[in-house]
């Protein structure tokens, strides 16, 4: 009976349920309805302009542009430093069907190097599909053209073109210009803590050394923009608005490639560095430093081998010898000792010294030997210049102490930076009392003194420190502050660079400028001068002094023999000049590592460097032709009364 019972349904009740139900669910739908549309309403009437700014700012983008880079001239407008187009093969992603068919192909066809698919696909990996990805850089004219006959078979490959620094002088003037090379960890570092950053959001590279990073600021310009649409995948739709950018300013340099070009061809072969400049200015006219390197191989981006075969390079061309070569200036510091001396009444023109072979410490058996070893007898101070006599200056250096010396030898440059517009520059070491203790824990003894007379012993120096010191005593004591920059060019016009008018030396008289200038000039015009045979015959008057700097020292007993003695341990070569005598235009300051004397070895490179400014170039003979030819009947009698041609003087 029960199981045959039949449950009867209370559609009453579940009608209820059922509309209960139905208005919970109709008035939840209106309020999420209110709620949707009061958004609406916060969204597009309350929040209309905020949020109509941040959907301009996902629309438009500000793209920057990269400024030229200023060029770079030497005094006379010579290119020295330009900006090459370098072509790049680029392919879009996202046109091209098989990316690494594509790619494979077109590394057959241009016969790229090994590893270019490789980097090429990890580079995709980090960009959109839609943006270019380079294959390969520094395309030659030849993969251009070849590329432009097969471009058809690859859709999505171009070439594009961008401007990169190219030297066309390659080495000739490494260590003057520097080089640019992309930018680094570091220099991002050193842009945004000096808040420059911004302005090298488009710029891949940047000064790294020499004149190209001392003058970045004037170098680099100002970085434009342009304002984009893009869609909602990034992909440019159209340009709105263009702000071209700013060039770098063009610079003149006071260097003269026709000097720096004579200046490499005399160091050819050779460790060592010449330096020309005007004393009147401080106008840098040559500046050479051997050996070097080629900078376009840091534009590109140098391979890890080049890397490291300069810098293992035991003749350490990547060292600028100009201004970070540390060499003893030996004797070619005697003139501006002769005019301490002069000053303060330790000597006088007329002051006469016995120079015998040797100079001994009152009261002690050490003997500081002469270079010549039976001495030079009698002496004043131009004869002791003339002749180098080191006697006169042991006693010299003795009567006046290391004091004085470090007093006067400051003030003509020594032991300072120079000032020249380069960041890559040593001081070298102008000893002192206080200097000793702190760099060797020891007083400073009398011994020490007298090896400083002479440019030897702890004394230190670079060849542009040498320069500045002879321009200075040219100048009779006006300070001279060497500089590469002559002018800079820009929209505004020229600016020139200053001139340094200050006074480094006040003389008591003038006349003691005079007694070294005439020392040096007897150097090279006296019948006893160490520089004679080198400047023999000269249409010009000029002054000089050698120097040879002993790199290891000797014993007391010991004789130098350079046939005997390693090549790293021969003294060095050193010569400083000015001419004219009366009125200098050009110094001239050099060293030879490891080369031997001074007035032998350092002496003809002076003189071919001032010959090269002071003197007429030399005539060039044309080109010969590949073949003789003979002249037909026709041509010789088309001339009969022709005269034989006397041919032009070989350089």
């Amino acid at each position: 009976m029960l199981k045959n019972r039949i449950e009867m349904r209370d559609h009453s009740a579940e009608g209820r349920l059922f509309f209960r139900r139905t208005l919970v669910a109709y008035i939840g739908m209106v309020v999420l309805m209110l709620v949707l549309l009061g958004n609406l309403y916060y969204l597009q009437v309350e929040s209309y302009e905020t949020y109509q700014t941040r959907s301009n700012d996902n629309r438009i983008r500000v793209v920057p542009v990269a400024p030229p880079r200023g060029l770079i001239y030497d005094a006379n407008g010579v290119l020295l430093a330009e900006n090459r187009p370098v072509y790049s093969l680029e392919i879009v992603p996202e046109e091209t069907e098989d990316l690494e068919k594509t790619a494979d192909e077109l590394i057959t066809l241009l016969a790229l190097p090994e590893g270019t698919k490789e980097r090429f696909l990890a580079e995709v990996k980090r960009q959109r599909r839609f943006k270019p990805v380079p294959l390969f850089e520094k395309l030659t004219e030849y993969q251009v053209a070849l590329f432009s006959v097969n471009q058809h078979n690859y859709p999505g490959a171009s070439i594009e073109a961008y401007l990169k620094r190219y030297y066309p002088f390659g080495d000739t003037l490494t260590h003057a210009l520097g080089y640019v090379a992309k930018i680094n960890t570091r220099d991002v570092e050193r842009l945004d803590k000096e808040d420059k950053l911004a302005n090298y959001a488009a710029t891949k590279d940047i000064g790294k050394q020499g004149v190209e990073k001392f003058y970045e600021d004037q170098l680099h310009g100002v970085a434009g923009y342009q304002e984009v649409e893009v869609n909602n995948r990034g992909r440019v739709v159209r340009t709105l608005k263009f702000q071209p950018p700013e060039p770098g300013k063009d610079i003149y340099l006071n260097i003269d490639i026709r000097l720096q070009l004579k200046a490499q061809e005399l160091l050819a072969g050779r460790r060592g560095a010449i330096v020309m400049m005007d004393p009147n200015t401080g106008a840098i006219l040559a500046m050479e430093s051997s050996p070097s390197y080629d900078p376009n191989l840091f534009v590109t981006g140098i391979s890890s081998t080049n890397y490291s075969a300069l810098l293992n390079d035991p003749a350490r061309p990547l060292v600028n010898r100009t201004t970070q070569g540390i060499y003893a200036p030996a004797s070619t510091v005697k003139p501006m000792m002769a005019v301490m001396g002069l000053n303060e009444g330790a000597i006088t023109p007329n002051y006469r010294y016995f120079g015998g072979p040797s100079f001994s410490i009152p009261g002690t058996t050490k003997k500081f030997r002469d270079w010549r070893r039976w001495g030079h007898g009698w002496l004043d101070v131009y004869r002791a210049i003339e002749v180098s006599a080191d006697t006169y200056f042991y006693d010299l250096a003795y009567r006046v102490g290391i004091d004085k010396i470090h007093s006067y030898m400051t003030k003509f440059g020594f032991g300072q930076y120079s000032g020249v517009d380069l960041y890559e520059e040593t001081k070298g070491v102008m000893p002192s009392r206080d200097w000793k203790m702190a760099r060797w824990r020891q007083p400073w003894y009398q011994g020490d003194t007298i090896s400083i007379g002479i440019g030897q012993g702890y004394w230190s120096s670079t060849p542009i420190q040498l320069a500045k010191a002879i321009s200075i005593l040219t100048q009779n004591g006006h300070d001279v502050t060497p500089h590469l920059l002559k002018s800079t060019a820009s929209a505004d016009g020229v600016v020139n660079a200053p001139i340094n008018p200050n006074v480094a030396i006040a003389a008591k008289s003038d006349t003691y400028w005079q007694v070294a200038k005439d020392g040096m000039w007897r150097v090279i015009n006296g019948h006893e001068g160490t520089g004679r045979r080198a400047f023999a015959n000269t249409p010009y008057k000029a002054a000089g002094k050698s120097g040879t700097a002993q790199v290891v020292g000797l014993k007391e007993n010991q004789v130098y023999n350079a046939a005997t003695t390693k090549v790293e341990h021969r003294d060095n070569a050193l010569f400083v000049a000015f001419a004219p005598f009366e009125a200098p235009k050009a110094v001239v300051a050099l060293v030879l590592e490891n080369a031997g004397g001074g007035s032998a070895m350092g002496a003809p490179v002076a003189r071919h460097m001032l010959d090269a400014y002071l003197l007429p170039p030399e005539p060039q003979l044309p080109p010969a032709p590949s073949k003789p030819s003979t002249p037909s009947p026709d041509q010789r009698e088309a001339r009969p009364n022709e005269e034989p041609r006397t041919p032009a003087r070989q350089p």
